[in-house]
């Protein structure tokens, strides 16, 4: 059944401010949990400067959404693997005594019948407080974490975040922003995307989009395709016809001044590639701009290689492998549409855009006026 596009997306409703506590204390710690389609992670960090030090963090692949696109229920497996992630990440906020948090589920919690009633297990069987948020908060949050790759020569810029069972794209104007201010006009979002600036220079949301297609529910749509590039060819397809509401997808942009920031796991997974790191590098990858040729170049190896060949392939990693070819679906159908010579790879999300947005509502990071 094709995904439409979720009511009120391309609108902006009123901004859902993060819950912020009175007097913060300069050497506090905050807490950001994304519990997604596929994986659970979280992270603790202290406000530095105008960024923030990440003291600890967690990762784990939990496939909370496995067999929900057949089903329409998180399945019994899946809640007891990704509760028991939980339980660690519990462990870990109660060792670093952290206060300040926000726990934020997304598209599996969102669609499954049964999500209201697994926060509310989550609930009782570890103390944490999870909230199912809005893809326009979803969107938003991601866009904040990219700020600081924002180029100051963009006027228009496209932010792309894959996740596990949805992909939300937010294409802004940042040509009205003098230079120096376009980065800090994108961290001010964290107020909502219909917004009073004040006396600053707002970044002009042109239009978002919540497609309900990700990494792991694009892959289930089409596991029935035996031959590896005719499904490949068809989940690129099949994604790009679910742009058609948004309202860049028609109007033809120029390469000139126009950036696009991609975050996920598929895109930090590309660029690995592309750089033939064996073992992944953060620093490395964080911040690279590729070309869509580059791009394209890497995904046609992917294709060359077919599954068994993927699989043994070091710069994927297990974990990806079984993900990557539907990742690499939506990303090249983006290329497709929006050809760049300026991709920058983020690796970050809603994780960095959750505390980005709680440090910046409690008035403790320096020099950003936010």
């Amino acid at each position: 059944m094709t995904p439409k596009r979720p009511r009120g997306a391309g609108a902006f409703p009123k901004a859902v401010e993060s819950p912020a506590p009175q007097n913060p204390v300069d050497d506090a710690l905050y807490a950001a949990l994304d519990l997604g389609t596929n994986s659970c992670r979280m992270l603790i960090a202290q406000p530095k400067g105008s960024q923030f030090h990440v003291i600890d963090s967690f990762s784990k692949s939990v496939q909370l959404g496995q067999g929900l696109e057949s089903t329409g229920r998180l399945s019994r497996a899946s809640m007891t693997r990704t509760i028991n992630a939980l339980r660690i990440c519990k462990q870990k906020l109660q060792r670093h005594k952290v206060k300040r948090m926000r726990l934020v589920a997304t598209e599996a919690c969102r669609r499954a019948v049964n999500g209201n009633q697994f926060i509310n297990q989550v609930r009782r069987e570890t103390g944490l407080k999870l909230e199912i948020i809005r893809p326009e908060e979803e969107a938003r949050l991601a866009v904040i974490s990219c700020a600081p790759l924002v180029s100051t020569k963009t006027e228009q810029l496209l932010v792309v975040d894959i996740g596990g069972g949805s992909t939300e794209l937010v294409w802004m104007d940042l040509s009205n922003v003098p230079r120096r201010e376009r980065p800090s006009s994108i961290m001010r979002l964290h107020r909502g995307f219909s917004q009073d600036p004040g006396p600053f220079a707002a970044a002009r949301v042109v239009d978002w989009i919540s497609v309900p297609l990700g990494v792991a529910t694009l892959r289930d749509q089409f596991e029935d395709v035996d031959d590896d590039a005719a499904r490949f060819a068809l989940m690129s397809w099949f994604f790009e016809e679910q742009l058609a509401q948004f309202s860049p997808y028609s109007a033809e942009q120029n390469r000139e001044n126009f950036q696009i920031i991609g975050t996920s796991g598929t895109v930090t997974t590309v660029a690995a590639s592309h750089l033939g790191l064996k073992r992944y590098d953060r620093t490395k990858v964080d911040g690279l701009r590729m070309t869509s040729d580059e791009i394209d170049s890497v995904i046609r190896a992917y294709l060359s290689l077919g599954p068994s060949g993927r699989k043994a392939d070091p710069r994927i990693g297990r974990d990806r492998q079984a993900l990557i070819m539907s990742g690499a679906a939506i990303l090249q159908a983006l290329m497709r549409i929006w050809p760049t010579d300026r991709m920058s790879v983020a690796d970050r999300g809603l994780r960095e855009g959750l505390l980005y947005a709680q440090m910046s509502v409690d008035g403790v990071l320096e020099d950003t006026p936010f």
